[in-house]
């Protein structure tokens, strides 16, 4: 039996609810770090299944989603930094990527030590697997764009352009496990209930 300690770790990262998305653009529709890693976890999920299933990958296909599930963990403490300022100028994006790195340590020293090793790799993004990153980060940017879209198709003109730019990231993705969840589940999301249930 391991020595009991008391750890702050899912306490600190349950805070992910109170953290708003998109904080500086108005919002017809809310979302939290929470509920955004949740969705992220399961088009990662999908992603990787895809992957694997019609295009010969051997992603482990749980890894991925553990890692999804923790990608956005850093957030409570660094805050959502919103994409326009993040990738602003390269010193900026170096900035920025220097504090993320130093809040996924923080978050892996709250866990007990004979943790750790187990969440590395889904913490501390510079050791992450590189091709689960590469899905995550695909996952994460349909996200995106499926946000932008909800907002645009509500009236929302906040988020035309940046609409245009997520999906332009897209289409940059030379990914088939990508473009294969756009057509297929993407055109859904524009629907009502009522339509969803015909």
């Amino acid at each position: 039996m391991p020595t009991q300690v008391k750890s702050h770790f899912y306490a600190y990262i349950s805070k992910l609810r109170w953290l708003q998305r998109w904080g500086m653009k108005r919002n017809v529709i809310n979302e939290n770090v929470m509920e955004h890693s949740w969705e992220v976890a399961t088009i990662a999920h999908a992603l990787a299944l895809i992957k694997n299933r019609y295009f010969d990958g051997k992603v482990d296909v749980n890894a991925v989603v553990v890692a999804a599930l923790y990608h956005d963990c850093s957030e409570v403490i660094t805050g959502d930094m919103p994409s326009p300022v993040k990738y602003h100028t390269p010193e900026l994006t170096r900035a920025y990527k220097a504090i993320e790195h130093e809040a996924d340590r923080e978050l892996l020293n709250l866990l007990p030590a004979g943790l750790q090793d187990d969440f590395r790799p889904v913490l501390v993004e510079a050791e992450m697997d590189p091709e689960q990153m590469s899905l995550i980060k695909a996952a994460d940017t349909i996200s995106a764009y499926l946000k932008c879209k909800a907002e645009v198709q509500a009236g929302n003109q906040e988020f035309r352009q940046a609409e245009l730019d997520v999906g332009a990231r897209l289409q940059r993705y030379d990914s088939p496990e990508v473009t294969f969840f756009l057509e297929t589940f993407a055109p859904s999301y524009g629907l009502t209930l009522d339509e969803l249930l015909r």
